[in-house]
């Protein structure tokens, strides 16, 4: 299905913009912008009648709420956006509380994706960052306006503590409370703008690592609500059997065992597949695995077998009379690599993996009339309702989300299939909520997998060993060729975020990226990193490669290329420091890898050893070094890096999905391979912001260095052996060894 929003954007102009909330409007300028007892809760409800802007209400009783914009997954978005509102406004944190945002783009679109709600791309913070911090200000100024009417003084006279309006001159102060219960908003409202920001060294909240993440408690003792918990009067339960080749539509249908399961309802004939209500989701799974049908034999994807074709984008890759579009181009990089006094070649490869989130898909819906209601564990709220919209034949106004917590994202929930799957079935048995839930072998075999793709490089080196061209080569199916059609078709083919990471921050005199794109039918997408996953593994790769070729230390070829790189240096030096790049490891080697992506500077170290009998690597530890700009949460960015680095690993050892004619091989856990708690390396995380830089993204920031760290240290081991095809499964290890 085509998307009407993309993943990877930051083309909006930050210079101005109005905020507009119903009656509530807010001036927005930026002037050149680039405790143990601590936290705050969850509410599912806004209280209180006093709001200065559609982000913020307060209550009498000084209870703030603060809406979250963006979808909290695990990685405590839902603690650090209402926390930057909180630090402007002097909030007393714990006498705040979270409410989810209504799915409502106008107001609480995020401005780094055109202004939709959508979380991904570990844009969340960077895009809403300025926003909420003048939020926070504008609400700031409107309650210091409140404050001075009732105590009539002018405002100037007047500070804030936390909650508390101060005048320092009579001694007198209002509670937040006192001022939402009795003062008037001023008219019109007070404008922000970037001088009304607090500057760093007032910051309270900011920072700091004592300030926990507000979604844990409630996930500790079970009364989170996730999309699979949500329970609705008079709910029904759905699941759908879909083709085992992705494409094909239902020919006749044998229903007669499904209907006389118990508790079975409604059998559903859809274009993409069969439903079946229930009063029970057993009865749901039973009446399925007892549908009959024929499908249909014409996709394409019934041609897709994955590792014939992996080969073949590999030889596309290697084949330069095969053009493809440029997605990036500095200097002649193919005069200077046919002038280089020395070449290195490599091929790098990556198969499709899936995201496997611990929460498989679902939805819950309800459909009266032309309005549609949705509870789901979504990622994109604005997306959800335009399909929901499309299902039913109304407008996306009259469709209402309602954001549970997600039990896992990275991209999956970006997605609208399971939305459809619940708007189709309750559009059924109108007025009643029907909740879909897709089993484990349904998610696994109908996920939208990170693309296979194949890389080649070519690097000329002139006569000291310097490099003196870069040529990389990325060959793929297109993500925004489905999702994005419109935006895909104004690059011109090209799909930057498939291409995402290969634009890198060495200094390279002649640097070339192409994209060869690879269309063979089948749905791929968004998955933790996307691009930056695949184009690091290689670039890292090759930097070591570099660096056995001119005899140096890779530690001191990526200082030297990161010369005019402050931050990127820092990471480096700091990662190395921390994990004794230079003492000797007994049967162990330490690898290195860097990544500048996603507006942060990460850099790792892993430590590996191999059985070369049997080819399994064991990574032993991960130190990390990561500099975010500005550290919003420290101890939350290290959570971040941790997940990362264990999801990376595990991707790089393990994950792998194969495909034969069309058909997913992989159905659980028992054939998808996923990283263990025995197999999870220690981690070691330093946080490095750089003052003054602005805010990075952090989500995805963690795993694109591990695999290529990995790597490296292998090579290490081995005196020299490449490992250039994710998974390293212990047959690829032990076939490079033997090579």
């Amino acid at each position: 299905m085509s998307k009407p929003f993309e993943l990877h954007s930051r083309a909006i102009s930050r210079r101005s913009f109005l905020i507009m909330a119903g009656g509530f409007g807010v001036a927005v300028a930026f002037g050149g912008l680039p405790g143990s007892a601590l936290g705050a809760t969850v509410a599912p409800t806004v209280e209180g009648d006093y709001r200065p802007n559609a982000w913020v209400t307060i209550a009498a009783d000084g209870m703030i709420s603060i809406i979250c914009p963006a979808s909290e997954m695990g990685q405590g978005i839902m603690t650090t956006l209402p926390l930057l509102v909180a630090e402007e406004m002097d909030a007393d944190w714990d006498r705040v509380r979270i409410v989810q945002a209504p799915s409502d783009a106008e107001t609480y679109g995020n401005p780094g994706f055109y202004g939709i709600q959508l979380t991904g791309g570990s844009e969340s913070t960077r895009g809403y960052y300025d926003l909420l911090r003048l939020i926070g200000a504008q609400t700031r100024k409107v309650i210091l306006a409140s404050a001075a009417a009732m105590l009539n003084v002018p405002a100037r006279e007047l500070t804030t503590e936390p909650g508390r309006v101060m005048h320092v001159p009579s001694g007198r102060t209002l509670g937040y409370g006192e001022i939402a219960a009795d003062g008037p908003l001023p008219e019109p409202l007070p404008q922000a703008t970037e001088t009304d920001l607090k500057p760093d060294d007032q910051w309270r909240y900011i920072g700091r690592r004592d300030i926990p993440r507000i979604d844990v408690p409630s996930k500790v003792d079970g009364s989170a609500i996730f999309g699979m918990d949500v329970q609705l009067p008079d709910m029904l339960y759905g699941a759908v059997l879909r083709a085992p080749v992705q494409g094909e539509r239902p020919g006749t249908i044998d229903d007669a065992e499904a209907r006389a399961v118990p508790g079975a309802t409604h059998i559903v004939p859809l274009s993409y597949g069969v439903g079946v209500i229930g009063e029970t989701v057993e009865a749901t799974r039973r009446a399925k695995d007892l549908l009959k049908v024929t499908w249909s034999t014409s996709s394409r994807v019934r041609n897709y077998t994955s590792s014939r074709l992996l080969e073949q984008f590999r030889s596309v890759a290697r084949d330069v009379s095969q053009t493809g579009i440029e997605a990036f181009s500095k200097g002649d990089a193919d005069a200077a690599i046919a002038n280089a006094a020395m070449v290195i070649e490599a091929d790098y490869m990556s198969d499709l993996v899936c995201h496997a989130t611990m929460e498989p898909m679902n939805a819950t819906a309800l459909v009266n009339g032309d309005t549609v209601e949705i509870w789901a564990p979504t990622q994109g709220p604005t997306g959800t309702q335009g399909f929901a919209a499309e299902v039913v034949g109304t407008t996306p106004d009259k469709v209402k989300v309602n954001v549970t917590l997600l039990g896992g994202g990275f991209g999956r929930k970006a997605e609208a299939d399971f939305i459809v799957d619940a708007v189709s079935l309750a559009r059924e048995v109108e007025g009643r909520p029907v909740k879909v839930i897709w089993s484990r072998e349904d998610d696994i075999r109908h996920d939208k997998f990170r693309p296979l793709e194949a890389q080649h490089i070519r690097v000329g080196l002139d006569s000291d060993g310097n490099i003196a061209g870069w040529r990389h080569r990325i060959v793929a199916d297109s993500i925004f060729a489905r999702t994005n059609a419109e935006l895909f078709a104004r690059a011109g083919g090209h799909d930057d975020v498939v291409t995402e990471g290969a634009h890198f921050n060495y200094a390279v005199p002649a640097h070339r990226i192409d994209y060869i794109r690879q269309d063979n039918g089948l749905d791929i997408g968004f998955w933790f990193a996307v691009g930056v996953g695949y184009t690091r593994f290689a670039i890292e790769c090759v930097i070591d490669e570099i660096a056995a070729a001119k005899g140096t230390d890779p530690l001191q070829l990526r200082l030297e290329l990161l010369r005019d790189q402050p931050r990127g240096r820092n990471v480096v030096e700091t990662v190395a420091r921390i994990a004794e790049w230079d003492r000797e490891r007994d049967g162990r080697a330490l690898g290195l890898a860097y990544s500048d992506a996603f507006g942060s500077h990460c850099a790792q170290i892993a430590e590996v050893s191999l059985n070369r009998a049997t080819g399994v690597i064991r990574v032993h530890k991960v130190w990390c070094a990561v500099d975010p700009g500005v550290a919003i949460q420290p101890r939350h960015i290290e959570g971040m890096m941790i997940v990362g680095i264990t999801n990376g690993t595990g991707h790089a050892l393990f994950e792998q999905i194969n495909i034969v004619d069309g058909e997913v091989q992989e159905g659980n856990f028992d054939t998808y391979r996923v990283i263990r708690m025995s197999e999870a390396p220690e981690i070691e995380v330093a946080v490095v912001p750089a003052s003054g830089s602005p805010v990075g993204g952090m989500g995805q920031v963690g795993l694109p260095p591990v695999g290529p760290a990995i790597a490296n240290a292998v090579a290490r081991l081995t005196g020299g052996v490449r490992l250039r095809h994710y998974p390293f499964l212990p047959e690829r290890v032990k076939a490079a060894l033997e090579a």
